[in-house]
């Protein structure tokens, strides 16, 4: 398994730089990593179920958790932390990142949502309406 051997926060730029042991480094950008979380409620349960995430662009990563020696737990500024990202997905993210670009424009464009939509109100959030 690959192990991270640098970890930064750029909070300037909103990409989380992480370089492996293999020589690898990438700038992910929070944005990227924020649509793409491995958590329950972007994915879904099952395939299909993906949540499609919007207005992302200025998402920032307020908290950086370590879980274990094997990933690393975010936390947001729109508040989502529900997501553990392990090294091999953060790997993925960052060599796999046009690709990844490329699926969320084409999801986007399916959906007929611009990419800077707000997101639909949880039911339950506290979150008022901004018109």
């Amino acid at each position: 398994m690959r192990q991270p051997t640098d970890l930064t926060v750029h909070q300037a730029s909103r990409t989380l730089e992480i370089a492996f042991d293999d020589g690898a480094r990438f700038r992910v950008p929070f944005e990227l990593m924020r649509v793409n979380s491995p958590s329950a409620e972007v994915q879904g349960h099952g395939p299909g179920q993906e949540v499609l995430q919007t207005g992302k662009r200025e998402v920032e990563i307020v908290a950086l958790e370590p879980v274990g020696h094997y990933a690393v737990q975010p936390t947001f500024s729109d508040g989502h932390d529900s997501g553990i990202f392990s090294w091999d997905y953060l790997y993925h993210l960052g060599a796999d990142e046009s690709a990844l670009w490329r699926q969320y424009e084409e999801r986007l464009a399916q959906a007929g949502v611009p990419r800077d939509a707000p997101m639909p109100a949880d039911a339950g959030s506290s979150c008022g309406h901004h018109h």
